[in-house]
């Protein structure tokens, strides 16, 4: 599903505030850092008993949220690769910090759309990806963001669009990338 523009600027305005806030300075971007210092408690499957693991496997493969009693929990199936873990838990913070109250497929959008741009933005894809062929670039993204296959690939044609359109228009940084800069300086 694809969001307004408007809304893809909003979500990646409150992805470098979640930088700033939670003084993430370093790459590869980490779920269970910015979880931790957001005060989420993050769950691994591998915590429950079989029966109630396989409940959870069969509920949602790969991990979901719950808010009890005013806090936040994730929980996730440390079964899968650190790549995939990570990329589900930034999308359950996507959830949390977004205020989704409801599954539906705009709030899927948004909490994908959330992981993708807090996993691997653009503006940092450009200063650490320094790169000059297609296929270094796309390695540099796998090993300095430390994403899954089918992440660093999506991040690296959304950074590829990023910078056509940057470089077309001759635009300065917008405020977020700006943020974003100012954390990893």
């Amino acid at each position: 599903m694809k969001l307004p523009d408007w809304r893809y600027e909003q979500i990646k305005l409150e992805v470098a505030r979640i930088f700033v806030k939670c003084n993430i300075t370093q790459i590869p971007i980490t779920g269970f850092e910015i979880a931790n210092k957001l005060g989420i408690i993050v769950i691994p499957y591998s915590a429950f008993n079989e029966g109630k693991r396989l409940k959870l496997i069969e509920e949602d493969e790969d991990g979901f949220y719950v808010k009890r009693e005013g806090k936040n929990y994730i929980y996730y199936n440390d079964n899968k690769s650190y790549g995939r873990i990570n990329f589900t838990i930034l999308h359950e913070i996507g959830h949390i910090v977004l205020d989704h109250t409801q599954h539906s497929e705009l709030a899927e959008a948004e909490a994908n759309f959330f992981a993708k741009y807090s996993i691997a933005p653009p503006v940092l894809v450009d200063k650490f990806g320094n790169e000059t062929s297609y296929l270094g670039l796309l390695i540099s993204i796998y090993d300095n963001f430390e994403v899954t296959e089918t992440a660093g690939y999506n991040c690296f044609q959304y950074y590829l669009h990023w910078k056509r359109n940057f470089d077309k228009i001759n635009r300065e940084y917008k405020d977020y990338e700006k943020m974003i800069l100012g954390q990893f300086s």
